[in-house]
């Protein structure tokens, strides 16, 4: 097993701090709320098929991978996927409001 460079795990971190600090982009202009959905699911799905392909990398023995990367892989897939279900749960639960308004 390579050892874990402290620098290199704390450059990603800062990187990432920085990501998650970034702006939103502006979405479609138009309003395309099944457009802007979309989307967001197929970023969860990316996060999710990129954390499984560096876990079996790792698991193969690939130098290119350290388990520190697979780690913070692993948590971003887990974490993007629990707010996709949150914000499934509120569309559901909003349908359901607007379903048993009074006509």
């Amino acid at each position: 097993m390579t050892e874990m460079n402290i620098d290199q795990v704390l450059a990603q971190m800062r990187a990432m701090s920085i990501e998650a600090g970034a702006k939103p982009q502006p979405a479609n202009s138009d309003g395309d709320f099944a457009a802007v959905l979309k989307q967001s699911i197929d970023a969860v799905n990316d996060t999710q098929q990129t954390s499984s392909e560096m876990a079996k990398a790792f698991e193969m023995g690939d130098p290119d991978v350290s388990l520190a990367e697979v780690m913070i892989a692993s948590q971003k897939a887990s974490v993007s996927f629990q707010a996709m279900v949150q914000v499934r749960n509120k569309l559901v639960e909003a349908y359901q409001d607007i379903m048993n308004m009074p006509m």
